[in-house]
């Protein structure tokens, strides 16, 4: 039933041997469902295009053990076989603990763990490796280990015989290969849009795959898991997916600069009436004319500043909006709505100016977050609690008022100003304010899973009713 491609440590080639059997997959015409463990959008972005079917995130402290249990028995019973790729060491959680790790996933879903070892420049020493990982979680099955980056037959039938003596399978032995080169970019892998060649990456991949792997064997520990309920329905109701009402269209912003998103936050919005518009603000697309509120996710605006600035008629539509219409951000989508956005160079680029801060690079947050809701707003309640997570290389510095620029919370016919979101807190990280928030904006440098909570959709829906939009007069 499926199994989990873990590593000692990141780096070592989790991607890279989840991409060769979903090529594979693909090539043998074999549908397969990839997940992720984690709150990681490019891993996922990668499998996806790879497999041609919604990565899905595992995550345990983001969405809870039931929505993991449904999302993965739920989604993987629709394939013909699935993997799980996991998320950094298969012992590493939040801090020193495993709370979130790949090791708890697999523990929880009881699917075994196929072990992905950089084995370049390792002989006898494999076994020490290798038996301390398969030996250190009794409840952990260790179905095999696949090795990477082995450059020589010599070298492959030594490591072999190092496994053997300890009674563990070997999977495959990867070689070094141009094909297995990923890009990246300042947090992580680059996205799935920068891939070249695609097609005959997957080609490649397949190739690699069918010479190197134990596919005998992946056959059956790719294996789909038994099906379940249909994980959205779950988590919003039967009754009200089928209640018949409205529909609310959404604008989405989807180009290179904004690609950060969970395949749920669509699931969630259609399954409650409101259809996804896709909107590129990139390409100075107006927003929407049917439109009734708009999401701007995370992504990449630093790497396209220049561009977004030159982007007359999308900026001029989010101002015209902001106030009247919901507008959630998060991250990336956030910096769309400052003042300044400075971009790799270093260089401050003008954005919407509807908040009061300038964007500029600073160093890496990244992590889970609790938070605390203090105020109502437009998604979240005084007093809920929610989980979120943080992963951000530029940060806010706020607006002085001798700046002379385009900071909308300033005119005379201003809407009330945004109070913060919520108190937020992680690990090594002490509490403090966070956000923006008010009826109709949610802007904040944390990521939400929309399943997480199936509230957060609801008051989604809610928000883009007529009746709770503010009238013109407000202003």
């Amino acid at each position: 039933m499926a199994c989990v491609i873990a590593a000692p440590a990141s780096g070592t080639g989790k991607t890279l041997l989840s991409l060769t059997l979903t090529a594979w997959a693909r090539s043998r015409d074999l549908s397969l469902q990839p997940f992720k463990v984690g709150p990681d959008y490019l891993d996922p972005q990668q499998l996806t295009v790879a497999s041609g079917r919604p990565c899905r995130n595992l995550d345990l402290l983001l969405c809870g053990p039931d929505w993991v249990q449904n999302s993965f028995h739920g989604f993987g019973a629709a394939a013909d076989l699935a993997l799980v790729e996991g998320v950094m060491g298969l012992f590493d959680g939040v801090g020193t603990s495993q709370q979130g790790s790949t090791a708890a996933v697999a523990r929880h879903l009881q699917l075994p763990v196929v072990l992905v070892v950089d084995a370049s420049g390792q002989a006898g020493s494999l076994a020490a490796l290798v038996k301390g990982f398969r030996d250190h979680d009794p409840q952990l099955t260790l179905a095999g280990v696949v090795l990477n980056r082995v450059n020589s037959n010599r070298h492959k039938e030594l490591l072999k015989e190092v496994l053997n003596s300890i009674d563990v399978k070997v999977l495959g032995c990867l070689p070094r290969d141009p094909e297995l080169n990923l890009p990246s970019r300042h947090l992580g892998l680059a996205p799935a849009h920068e891939l070249e060649r695609l097609e005959a990456r997957l080609q490649a991949w397949s190739a690699l795959a069918e010479t190197h792997l134990d596919l005998t064997s992946f056959k059956t520990l790719l294996r789909a898991p038994t099906p379940a309920i249909d994980p959205i329905h779950a988590l919003l109701g039967e009754k009200s997916i089928q209640s018949p009402q409205p529909l609310r269209p959404v604008a989405v912003a989807q180009d290179d600069a904004f690609h950060f998103r969970y395949p749920e936050t669509k699931d969630c919005l259609e399954a409650l009436g409101m259809p996804v518009l896709p909107w590129k603000p990139l390409e100075d697309e107006p927003l929407p004319a049917q439109a009734k509120g708009v999401i701007l996710p995370g992504g990449f605006p630093e790497q396209y500043a220049a561009s977004l600035s030159q982007c007359d008629r999308s900026m001029a539509d989010l101002r015209a909006w902001y106030g009247r219409r919901p507008i959630y951000a998060e991250c990336g989508g956030m910096l769309l709505l400052g003042q300044t956005l400075t971009d790799l160079e270093g260089q401050a680029h003008p954005m919407t100016g509807l908040l009061p801060f300038h964007a500029k690079k600073g160093s890496l947050q990244v992590g889970y977050r609790s938070l605390d809701g203090t105020e109502d707003s437009l998604v979240v309640r005084k007093g809920d609690r929610l989980m979120g997570h943080e992963f951000h290389r530029w940060e806010l510095h706020p607006t002085s008022p001798n700046d002379g620029l385009n900071n909308l919370l300033d005119r005379p016919h201003k809407i009330n100003k945004p109070s913060s979101l919520w108190q937020v807190q992680g690990w090594r990280v002490p509490q403090h304010k966070e956000g923006w928030s008010h009826q109709t904006l949610h802007a904040s440098w944390v990521h939400l899973h929309w399943a997480s909570c199936s509230m957060i959709s609801r008051r989604w829906r809610a928000a883009l009713e007529p009746q709770s939009i503010p009238a013109k007069s407000d202003f």
